[in-house]
Protein backbone atom coordinates (compact mmCIF):
# COMPACT_ATOMS: atom_id res chain seq x y z
CA UNK A 1 0.00 0.00 0.00
CA UNK A 2 2.74 2.80 0.87
CA UNK A 3 4.37 1.51 -2.69
CA UNK A 4 1.40 2.23 -4.48
CA UNK A 5 0.97 5.67 -2.29
CA UNK A 6 4.64 6.27 -3.06
CA UNK A 7 4.26 6.01 -6.90
CA UNK A 8 1.08 8.33 -6.92
CA UNK A 9 2.61 10.87 -4.73
CA UNK A 10 6.42 10.66 -6.99
CA UNK A 11 3.22 10.92 -10.20
CA UNK A 12 1.56 14.11 -8.81
CA UNK A 13 4.78 15.89 -7.78
CA UNK A 14 5.92 14.98 -11.48
CA UNK A 15 2.99 16.41 -13.25
CA UNK A 16 3.51 20.13 -11.00
CA UNK A 17 6.91 20.22 -11.92
CA UNK A 18 5.73 19.89 -15.55
CA UNK A 19 2.95 22.40 -15.18
CA UNK A 20 6.03 24.93 -13.68
CA UNK A 21 8.36 23.97 -16.25
CA UNK A 22 6.09 25.62 -18.65
CA UNK A 23 4.25 28.50 -16.71
CA UNK A 24 3.27 30.50 -19.03
CA UNK A 25 1.53 27.74 -21.42
CA UNK A 26 0.11 25.98 -18.24
CA UNK A 27 -1.60 29.80 -17.18
CA UNK A 28 -2.62 30.19 -20.71
CA UNK A 29 -4.22 26.44 -20.27
CA UNK A 30 -6.03 27.71 -16.96
CA UNK A 31 -7.57 30.46 -18.33
CA UNK A 32 -9.15 29.16 -21.46
CA UNK A 33 -10.46 26.41 -19.48
CA UNK A 34 -11.85 28.92 -16.58
CA UNK A 35 -13.15 31.31 -19.13
CA UNK A 36 -15.13 28.77 -20.61
CA UNK A 37 -16.52 26.87 -17.66
CA UNK A 38 -17.29 30.64 -16.38
CA UNK A 39 -19.35 31.49 -19.36
CA UNK A 40 -21.93 28.99 -19.07
CA UNK A 41 -21.96 28.95 -15.28
CA UNK A 42 -22.59 33.12 -15.15
CA UNK A 43 -25.16 32.86 -18.10
CA UNK A 44 -26.78 30.55 -15.56
CA UNK A 45 -26.85 32.87 -12.79
CA UNK A 46 -27.98 35.53 -14.49
CA UNK A 47 -30.81 34.18 -16.00
CA UNK A 48 -31.37 32.51 -12.35
CA UNK A 49 -32.06 36.47 -11.35
CA UNK A 50 -33.97 37.16 -14.11
CA UNK A 51 -36.72 34.42 -13.17
CA UNK A 52 -36.41 35.35 -9.51
CA UNK A 53 -37.29 38.89 -11.16
CA UNK A 54 -39.90 37.85 -13.63
CA UNK A 55 -41.53 35.93 -10.60
CA UNK A 56 -42.41 38.73 -8.94
CA UNK A 57 -44.84 39.93 -12.18
CA UNK A 58 -48.09 38.77 -12.84
CA UNK A 59 -48.30 35.67 -14.76
CA UNK A 60 -52.11 36.01 -15.85
CA UNK A 61 -52.71 37.89 -18.45
CA UNK A 62 -55.06 41.34 -17.33
CA UNK A 63 -56.74 44.31 -19.16
CA UNK A 64 -56.10 48.14 -17.67
CA UNK A 65 -58.95 50.37 -18.34
CA UNK A 66 -58.20 53.89 -17.41
CA UNK A 67 -61.16 56.42 -16.83
CA UNK A 68 -60.92 59.86 -18.82
CA UNK A 69 -59.79 62.73 -15.85
CA UNK A 70 -63.07 64.41 -16.36
CA UNK A 71 -64.93 61.15 -15.56
CA UNK A 72 -66.30 60.63 -11.89
CA UNK A 73 -66.38 57.49 -9.39
CA UNK A 74 -69.72 56.89 -10.81
CA UNK A 75 -68.78 56.42 -14.69
CA UNK A 76 -66.14 54.02 -13.01
CA UNK A 77 -68.74 52.22 -10.90
CA UNK A 78 -70.76 52.02 -13.71
CA UNK A 79 -68.15 50.35 -15.96
CA UNK A 80 -67.35 47.97 -13.06
CA UNK A 81 -70.88 46.94 -13.30
CA UNK A 82 -71.22 46.30 -16.76
CA UNK A 83 -67.92 44.31 -16.81
CA UNK A 84 -69.30 42.49 -13.82
CA UNK A 85 -71.91 40.80 -16.33
CA UNK A 86 -69.97 41.28 -19.23
CA UNK A 87 -69.46 37.89 -21.25
CA UNK A 88 -65.73 36.75 -21.82
CA UNK A 89 -64.60 38.79 -17.85
CA UNK A 90 -63.81 36.40 -15.22
CA UNK A 91 -62.95 39.02 -12.66
CA UNK A 92 -62.85 43.09 -12.35
CA UNK A 93 -61.10 45.07 -9.50
CA UNK A 94 -61.35 48.39 -9.19
CA UNK A 95 -58.73 50.82 -8.29
CA UNK A 96 -59.56 54.38 -7.34
CA UNK A 97 -57.07 56.79 -7.99
CA UNK A 98 -56.62 58.06 -4.15
CA UNK A 99 -55.16 54.52 -3.55
CA UNK A 100 -52.61 54.93 -7.01
CA UNK A 101 -51.97 58.28 -5.56
CA UNK A 102 -50.91 56.68 -2.32
CA UNK A 103 -49.32 53.70 -3.22
CA UNK A 104 -46.71 55.55 -5.28
CA UNK A 105 -45.92 57.74 -2.52
CA UNK A 106 -45.09 54.85 -0.51
CA UNK A 107 -42.35 54.71 -2.73
CA UNK A 108 -39.41 56.32 -1.78
CA UNK A 109 -37.85 56.96 -4.90
CA UNK A 110 -41.39 58.33 -6.34
CA UNK A 111 -42.49 60.43 -3.26
CA UNK A 112 -40.60 63.36 -3.95
CA UNK A 113 -42.26 63.65 -7.36
CA UNK A 114 -45.78 63.23 -6.48
CA UNK A 115 -45.84 65.71 -3.45
CA UNK A 116 -45.05 68.38 -5.59
CA UNK A 117 -47.99 67.74 -7.56
CA UNK A 118 -51.02 70.24 -7.07
CA UNK A 119 -53.33 67.65 -7.37
CA UNK A 120 -53.81 63.82 -7.91
CA UNK A 121 -53.06 63.18 -11.54
CA UNK A 122 -54.27 59.38 -11.69
CA UNK A 123 -57.43 58.54 -13.15
CA UNK A 124 -59.54 55.44 -11.95
CA UNK A 125 -58.45 52.17 -13.15
CA UNK A 126 -60.12 48.76 -13.79
CA UNK A 127 -58.15 45.68 -13.77
CA UNK A 128 -60.15 42.90 -15.78
CA UNK A 129 -59.33 39.08 -15.98
CA UNK A 130 -60.28 37.09 -19.12
CA UNK A 131 -61.92 34.00 -19.42
CA UNK A 132 -60.29 33.38 -22.40
CA UNK A 133 -56.32 34.31 -22.13
CA UNK A 134 -55.28 33.47 -25.89
CA UNK A 135 -54.00 36.85 -26.83
CA UNK A 136 -56.54 37.09 -29.66
CA UNK A 137 -59.40 36.97 -27.26
CA UNK A 138 -57.95 39.38 -25.34
CA UNK A 139 -56.80 42.09 -28.25
CA UNK A 140 -60.63 41.51 -29.24
CA UNK A 141 -61.88 42.40 -25.73
CA UNK A 142 -59.02 45.04 -25.37
CA UNK A 143 -60.64 46.63 -28.90
CA UNK A 144 -63.98 46.39 -27.66
CA UNK A 145 -63.56 48.31 -24.23
CA UNK A 146 -61.74 51.33 -26.06
CA UNK A 147 -64.95 52.13 -27.70
CA UNK A 148 -66.84 52.74 -24.44
CA UNK A 149 -68.12 56.06 -23.59
CA UNK A 150 -65.25 58.10 -20.51
CA UNK A 151 -62.60 54.81 -21.42
CA UNK A 152 -59.03 57.04 -21.87
CA UNK A 153 -57.33 54.02 -22.77
CA UNK A 154 -56.97 50.13 -22.36
CA UNK A 155 -53.65 48.45 -22.05
CA UNK A 156 -52.33 44.80 -22.01
CA UNK A 157 -50.63 44.95 -18.65
CA UNK A 158 -49.19 41.16 -19.41
CA UNK A 159 -47.66 41.44 -23.39
CA UNK A 160 -44.65 42.20 -21.93
CA UNK A 161 -44.27 39.93 -19.11
CA UNK A 162 -45.02 36.91 -21.78
CA UNK A 163 -42.83 38.26 -24.07
CA UNK A 164 -39.76 38.03 -21.20
CA UNK A 165 -40.50 34.82 -20.53
CA UNK A 166 -40.15 33.56 -23.95
CA UNK A 167 -36.68 35.69 -24.33
CA UNK A 168 -36.07 33.69 -20.70
CA UNK A 169 -36.87 30.25 -22.73
CA UNK A 170 -34.80 31.16 -25.31
CA UNK A 171 -31.98 32.43 -23.10
CA UNK A 172 -31.85 29.18 -21.47
CA UNK A 173 -31.93 27.19 -24.08
CA UNK A 174 -29.15 29.37 -25.62
CA UNK A 175 -27.18 28.30 -22.06
CA UNK A 176 -27.49 24.93 -22.40
CA UNK A 177 -26.03 24.70 -25.78
CA UNK A 178 -23.29 27.13 -24.71
CA UNK A 179 -22.29 24.89 -21.85
CA UNK A 180 -22.85 21.74 -24.01
CA UNK A 181 -20.57 23.51 -26.55
CA UNK A 182 -17.88 24.79 -24.21
CA UNK A 183 -17.93 21.42 -22.45
CA UNK A 184 -16.57 19.62 -25.73
CA UNK A 185 -13.80 22.11 -26.10
CA UNK A 186 -12.64 21.49 -22.80
CA UNK A 187 -12.72 17.94 -22.93
CA UNK A 188 -10.83 18.61 -26.53
CA UNK A 189 -8.55 21.30 -24.75
CA UNK A 190 -7.63 18.42 -22.25
CA UNK A 191 -6.89 15.92 -24.62
CA UNK A 192 -4.54 18.27 -26.63
CA UNK A 193 -2.52 19.34 -23.42
CA UNK A 194 -1.92 16.01 -22.57
CA UNK A 195 -1.59 14.26 -26.02
CA UNK A 196 1.28 17.50 -26.27
CA UNK A 197 2.81 16.45 -22.94
CA UNK A 198 3.41 13.16 -23.95
CA UNK A 199 5.01 13.98 -27.48
CA UNK A 200 7.27 16.25 -25.41
CA UNK A 201 8.25 13.78 -23.16
CA UNK A 202 8.36 11.13 -26.08
CA UNK A 203 11.91 10.35 -25.15
CA UNK A 204 11.42 9.89 -22.03
CA UNK A 205 8.48 7.26 -22.41
CA UNK A 206 10.39 5.34 -24.37
CA UNK A 207 13.35 5.05 -21.97
CA UNK A 208 10.74 4.01 -18.92
CA UNK A 209 9.64 1.63 -21.49
CA UNK A 210 12.51 0.15 -22.43
CA UNK A 211 13.46 0.14 -18.47
CA UNK A 212 10.28 -2.28 -18.05
CA UNK A 213 7.54 0.53 -16.87
CA UNK A 214 3.71 -0.50 -17.42
CA UNK A 215 1.22 1.40 -18.73
CA UNK A 216 0.28 2.57 -15.66
CA UNK A 217 3.27 4.07 -14.34
CA UNK A 218 3.61 6.32 -17.79
CA UNK A 219 0.11 7.41 -17.99
CA UNK A 220 0.01 7.99 -14.24
CA UNK A 221 1.85 11.78 -14.42
CA UNK A 222 -0.33 12.56 -17.66
CA UNK A 223 -3.40 12.09 -15.89
CA UNK A 224 -2.42 14.09 -13.06
CA UNK A 225 -1.54 16.87 -15.24
CA UNK A 226 -5.34 17.29 -16.56
CA UNK A 227 -6.26 16.98 -13.39
CA UNK A 228 -4.78 19.48 -12.15
CA UNK A 229 -5.22 21.60 -14.93
CA UNK A 230 -9.06 20.99 -14.64
CA UNK A 231 -9.23 22.19 -10.87
CA UNK A 232 -7.11 25.16 -11.29
CA UNK A 233 -9.56 25.63 -14.48
CA UNK A 234 -12.57 24.99 -12.10
CA UNK A 235 -11.20 27.66 -9.55
CA UNK A 236 -10.16 30.08 -12.02
CA UNK A 237 -14.11 29.74 -13.57
CA UNK A 238 -15.51 30.30 -9.75
CA UNK A 239 -13.32 33.51 -9.03
CA UNK A 240 -14.48 34.74 -12.28
CA UNK A 241 -17.85 34.22 -11.49
CA UNK A 242 -17.35 35.06 -8.15
CA UNK A 243 -15.47 38.78 -9.21
CA UNK A 244 -18.88 39.20 -11.81
CA UNK A 245 -21.32 38.76 -8.86
CA UNK A 246 -19.28 41.81 -6.56
CA UNK A 247 -19.36 43.83 -9.24
CA UNK A 248 -23.03 43.61 -9.93
CA UNK A 249 -23.63 43.31 -6.75
CA UNK A 250 -24.12 47.40 -6.22
CA UNK A 251 -26.16 48.32 -9.53
CA UNK A 252 -28.39 45.85 -9.71
CA UNK A 253 -29.37 46.46 -5.82
CA UNK A 254 -29.78 50.26 -6.90
CA UNK A 255 -31.91 48.94 -10.01
CA UNK A 256 -33.79 47.44 -7.51
CA UNK A 257 -34.44 50.20 -5.27
CA UNK A 258 -35.24 52.21 -8.24
CA UNK A 259 -38.05 49.94 -9.38
CA UNK A 260 -39.42 48.75 -6.69
CA UNK A 261 -38.63 45.35 -7.65
CA UNK A 262 -37.93 43.49 -3.93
Amino acid sequence: MSIWLAQHQDAILLALRRLASAPVNSLLSVLAIGVALALPVGGQMLLANALRLAGTTSAVPQISIFMSATADRRAAKEIESRLNGYGGVKHVLLLPKEETLARLKSNSGLRDVIETLPANPFPDALVVTATDERPEAMEALSAEFRQWPKVEHVQLDSAWGRRLAALLKLGRTAVMLLGALLGAGIIAISFSLIRMAALTHRAEIEVSQLLGATSAFIQRPFLYHGLLLGLAGGTTAWLLVEATAVSLRAPLAELVLLYDLS
